[in-house]
């Protein structure tokens, strides 16, 4: 098989088999919480646990990805190197999600399954994110191509999460609630889609045909030396990574439980209208994942950013001034709009970070003499998680400031009483009607400009580092590619 049609058959059979991981992804990072919230009787001390859990075990996770990026990078099978870790990764992550969103604990009991769920669903999924994303540049060293695995992978990732974003709170919040009542939808959804996600991997594990240059080599010892040398030896991967991780804690703010929880306070318990807030914003991610190769063909990632960075600014400012609208109906819909311009310009940023950190393969291979594509690209799912930690404690902090535990306390109970059968749904949906009555217009407030105005500063701050400090520009890169190409 040639270089033409190995290209061409990876392009088919590579991106579809993040579909199903993304959903998984966004199940966990954007509903866990929500689940929690909505199904469980918190008190302050056991809100506070389960933040120190999950900021904990993703700082654990974070650390743990260069690690398993040096597994895989020694891992030599017939199989190649990231195939074993797909599969049994998979398996692993499907069998603890489904565990934890099907359990009836209260209390402390579910704080202590909790703890034990999400370290190994942090283990298991480092394994098949680190393997998935680090076969990207085994897959091509062709620019142009290297764009398209990018922006397809990111555009199956962002259907599955489109697909996570719309269904999942339409289906478990509400009067359309799987099962009349939200713990139940939850457990159900769970299972669905970790059904279904080892099925789309499948097609990668299956079709994918990586570069195996080095597997004739003899494996490199596991060395935590290793990892990190390589990662601080690389300059400008040092700076891609602090700038890539100012980026993801504002950007993961909406989705990390803020955006579901400001809209069902300030506009009713419908989970309808949170998946209709959130698909609306993908909608609009969606023309970069399809667009971005040719429009990184057609304008330079820091004049790109600077373009993206204006629109996402006309659109936090949009959401923020959206609370002089009157009309109650007509609000949603500019808090809507105006995160569909915010989330493009922020998911452009996420699609330029992941390239530029890839880059960083060529610029450490002429550097240093290795690639170390594994270590490298398990980079952008560490930073990610270590950006998520940051945010679930940001996410927690504002919850107990304004008070929101008060009224998902009361929610929880009544959906409770739904699922044991003692309360019927359209009494449960009235009163929790009644208990949203009495959120205080500052509180909604509050939610609000923490969603806008952080996310808009960090990604401000990133934007200027990028400027300053990121030198592998695209005529750099090729200059470098050249080179090697050269020496080979």
């Amino acid at each position: 098989m040639d270089e033409q049609q190995r290209t061409k058959r990876n392009l088919a059979t590579f991106p579809v088999g993040t579909i199903g991981r993304d959903m998984v992804y966004s199940l966990v990072t954007n509903y866990l919480l929500t689940f929690i919230l909505f199904t469980r009787d918190l008190t302050a001390a056991q809100l506070a646990a389960i933040t120190a859990i999950m900021v904990a075990a993703r700082v654990f996770d974070a650390l743990n990805d260069p690690i398993m990026g040096n597994i895989i990078e020694r891992t030599r099978t017939r199989f190649g190197k990231f195939k074993p870790w797909l599969v049994i990764g998979i398996l692993l992550t499907s069998v603890v999600v489904v565990t934890v969103f099907n359990t009836n604990l209260q209390g402390w009991a579910f704080i202590a399954l909790f703890g034990v769920f999400y370290l190994l669903y942090s283990i298991a999924y480092t394994m098949h994110d680190i393997a998935y994303w680090g076969m990207i540049p085994a897959l091509s060293s062709d620019a142009n191509a290297r764009n398209q695995f990018t922006s397809r992978a990111t555009l199956c990732a962002g259907v599955g999460g489109a697909l996570a974003g719309m269904l999942i709170p339409m289906f478990t919040t509400g009067e359309h609630a799987l099962g009349g009542n939200t713990g139940t939808a939850y457990g159900l959804i769970a299972i669905v889609i970790c059904v279904i996600t080892p099925l789309f991997l499948s097609i990668t594990v299956a079709g994918a045909k990586e570069r195996r240059d080095d597997m004739q080599e003899p494996a490199p010892a596991i060395s935590l030396k290793k990892v990190v040398k390589t990662i601080t030896g690389n300059d400008q991967l040092m700076w891609i990574a602090v700038i890539f991780l100012i980026q993801q804690i504002g950007n993961g703010l909406v989705a990390g439980g803020l955006g579901s929880t400001y809209i069902y306070f300030a506009y009713g318990y419908s989970g309808g209208k949170y998946s209709l807030f959130s698909t609306v914003s993908l909608m609009a991610t969606a023309f970069l994942m399809i667009f971005y190769p040719a429009i990184s063909r057609k304008m330079h990632r820091k004049k790109l950013m600077g373009v993206l960075s204006l629109i996402s600014i006309a659109g936090y400012a949009v959401m923020i001034l959206s609370m002089v609208v009157p009309s109650l109906d007509i609000r949603f819909w500019v808090v809507t709009i105006g995160n569909m311009a915010a989330s493009f310009g922020q998911y452009g940023f996420y699609l330029i970070m992941m390239i530029s950190i890839l880059n960083t393969v060529e610029y450490n291979e002429l550097q240093f003499g290795t690639r170390d594509e594994a270590i490298i690209a398990s980079l952008r799912p560490f930073l990610t998680k270590m950006g998520s930690a940051v945010t679930v404690a940001i996410t927690s902090l504002v919850y107990i400031v304004f008070g929101v535990t008060n009224f998902t306390n009361q929610i929880s109970a009544l959906e409770r009483a739904s699922a044991a059968g003692d309360l019927a749904e359209a009494d449960k949906l009235t009163q929790i009607a009644d208990v949203l009555a009495g959120v205080s217009g500052g509180q909604t407030t509050g939610l609000l400009l923490c969603m806008t105005a952080l996310p808009l500063a960090m990604m401000l701050l990133s934007y200027f580092l990028y400027l300053r400090h990121y030198t592998l520009d695209e005529e750099e890169y090729e200059r470098i590619c050249r080179e090697l190409e050269a020496k080979h």
